[in-house]
């Protein structure tokens, strides 16, 4: 892995709070991790903002958690960091998806958040 304990540290803030707001089935917090003009790509076509992602949790099912392990980052620029993941969706009545995921981090005084998050299934 081509990392910094810097740089997972920065992820892994954002990412814990999008997990526990997903599992919490909290869309409006999950959307709070997310830049306002954040490109997002889930499974359906993707949106831009905080309202598309938002909806697009707001669509998932009750139960649905997440487990991520970070795989790669990269440093971008001094207040960018790209983390490439390893996804597993869980859910209550079908088996587990797993995801690969890149998001690019947007470090701010006020906090950092998602501004680009883009899954694939590779299987």
């Amino acid at each position: 892995m081509n990392s910094t304990p810097v740089d997972d540290k920065v992820l892994r803030g954002v990412l814990d709070r999008w997990k526990a707001a997903v599992h919490a089935h909290e869309p409006a917090r999950v959307a709070a991790e997310f830049t306002e003009d954040a490109i997002f790509q889930g499974l359906h076509p993707y949106t831009v903002g905080r309202q598309g992602v938002a909806d697009y949790y707001a669509s998932q099912p009750l139960g649905m958690t997440a487990e991520y392990r970070i795989l790669e980052t990269r440093r971008l620029a001094d207040n960018v960091v790209l983390g490439y993941l390893s996804v597993d969706f869980s859910f209550t009545d079908r088996p587990a998806l797993t995801v690969s995921l890149s998001v690019l981090v947007k470090q701010s005084p006020d906090g950092d958040q998602i501004s680009h998050y883009q899954v694939s299934r590779l299987n």
